[in-house]
């Protein structure tokens, strides 16, 4: 019966309709070629991911206009210089020095060591919107000795801290200094006259079609092969790869499940990564449901994660039996969660589930939309259903999704189905499990309080020693695996198909979309 509704879900996903939207686009300008994708964080965008410091995911599309001091390279493997030409980290891992790059606004200000630490002091504080604030916390001190210069002091060592400033966008201290904190979250500049120190500036915004910015002339690295980028929303992903298939656009995101469909297409090209996000149902700790580990256990035991992997991911994810899958941070020895629908039911019993909820509906919160997770959702609800327990999925846009979450009733969502991003630095996960993160100071949205968790991150967080480090995170994975704050599914790949028409095009599945180096000021289109 397992394999009859997973077959049926597949036949749902063929079925979908593929028509797009023509849009009223601006005329191409007629000193370089305009290119066009689905930039955002998937084929369906997010509307209003304009500013940074708010930005949980998009990072794609904001680092062409936006800059941090370091960012990853383009194969994540190592940290570089953005807006720092150059940087050292003290032996005692306590002083940051970071010399910068001549470079000026996109208003022709200069850039300087000033708005290095009016953006950090910013990011510091909650009241901005800003995510980063709880990362941020161990920042004593920016010191500016000169306008080239920025030196970030620590209160303790941040074994974190290169990662998180590569998500940390530069901000102009002359733009925003007047406007009061409390209103810089919501505030229109945003999404109208933003201005960064990227290889493109800012355009115009037609509100939920799409994004528009122009070459820089002046940027630093060289004015950009592209007179402009255009970022399009789409409905949903069908509506994305028919954009695609049309010419209208030449890159998007797609599902691992419309992969195969590209195969033989020799004008597209499928670029496939591990995600570094991990998959898991999250149970909300201020609802007492959750309180019996043997309750959550019983979630590992009744999903069949193989069989969902298999026939709706085509065998492109990894079953994560804590919150990585690398290798280097997983011990020997940890609980395999192997499909066991009677060991649940047993756990279940034990756990008095029958008084505590017995098959009364519970809503199962998620934000993707997608008709991939859509069919992964129905497969939990049908396996999850023959142990007893009886979830309702509700899927809604980010937006909607972000203001449940992170607002005051939280209550009101028993469970989420979500990812977070668990590389390519691993202290990336504290943000969603350590008890410091609770909101409105991190992204810890399940209300998680374990100590065992808490004191695994914080010691990892504060290992400085790279070999100490890894055993430091292996120690995190036991303390998920044993606790279960979530429900850890997979890992899966990650795809974008592009047009064989762009030219020095890059991109990278990393989590959040990066940022990573792609160098967009070399991006180029075949006429």
């Amino acid at each position: 019966m397992r394999l009859g509704m997973l077959a049926s879900a597949l036949a749902v996903t063929a079925a979908l309709a593929t028509g797009s939207t023509m849009l009223a686009l601006p005329a191409v300008a007629q000193d370089g070629a305009t290119i066009t994708g689905g930039f955002d964080v998937g084929p369906g965008g997010l509307q209003g991911n304009f500013n940074p410091l708010a930005a949980t995911a998009g990072f794609t599309w904001l680092v062409t206009y936006f800059e941090p001091l370091v960012i990853w390279n383009a194969e994540l493997t190592r940290i570089e210089g953005a807006l720092a030409e150059s940087f050292e980290v003290s032996d005692d891992q306590l002083t940051y020095t970071f010399k910068l790059a001549e470079a000026k606004w996109h208003d022709g200000e200069a850039f300087t060591s000033a708005d290095v630490a009016f953006t950090i002091r910013l990011a510091q504080n909650d009241k901005s919107g800003s995510v980063l604030a709880a990362r941020l916390g161990s920042i004593a001190s920016v010191e500016t000795p000169d306008e080239r210069t920025a030196v970030i002091k620590l209160s303790k060592p941040a074994a974190n801290m290169l990662d998180t400033l590569t998500k940390l966008m530069m901000l102009p201290e002359h733009a925003l200094s007047k406007i009061p904190v409390e209103e810089l979250a919501k505030n229109a500049w945003w999404s109208a006259t933003p201005i960064g120190t990227g290889p493109f500036k800012f355009s115009r915004y037609a509100t939920d079609q799409y994004v528009e910015v122009v070459a820089n002339p002046d940027y630093r690295g060289g004015a950009p092969e592209a007179a402009r980028l255009i970022n399009r929303y789409f409905k949903d992903p069908a509506a994305a790869i028919a954009a695609l298939r049309a010419g209208e656009i030449q890159f998007t995101y797609v599902d691992s499940n419309d992969v195969s469909t590209f195969a033989d297409a020799a004008a597209f090209e499928v670029i496939e990564g591990p995600s570094l996000v991990v998959n898991y149902v999250g149970f909300n700790q201020e609802v007492p449901l959750w309180k019996d580990l043997r309750v959550r256990q019983a979630f590992m035991y009744a999903i069949n994660r193989d069989a969902i992997i298999q026939s709706l991911y085509g065998g492109a994810a990894e079953a994560a039996n804590c919150v990585y899958t690398v290798d280097q941070f997983v011990p020997e020895g940890i609980e395999a969660f192997a499909y066991d629908p009677e060991k649940a039911k047993a756990l279940l019993d034990e756990a008095g589930w029958a008084e505590l909820n017995g098959d009364k509906p519970i809503t199962i919160l998620t934000y993707y939309t997608s008709p991939l997770v859509t069919n992964v959702l129905a497969a939990m609800q049908a396996m999850l259903a023959q142990v007893g327990i009886n979830i309702v999925p509700r899927a809604v846009d980010t937006p909607t999704y972000n203001s449940i979450v992170y607002g005051e009733t939280y209550g009101d969502f028993p469970l989420i189905f979500a990812g977070l991003q668990n590389g390519p630095d691993p202290s990336n996960i504290n943000i969603g499990l350590n008890e410091s993160q609770i909101p409105p100071a991190g992204a810890n949205i399940m209300r998680v309080q374990m100590p065992e968790v808490t004191a695994a991150l914080d010691a990892a967080l504060g290992e400085t020693d790279a070999a100490a480090r890894d055993v430091a995170f292996q120690e995190v994975c036991k303390a998920t695996n044993a606790n279960l704050p979530w429900a850890t599914m997979w890992v899966a790949n990650r795809y974008g198909v592009a047009s064989t028409k762009l030219e020095n095009f890059v991109w990278t599945p990393a989590p959040a979309g990066g940022p990573f180096q792609a160098h967009p000021e070399k991006w180029s289109v075949a006429q």
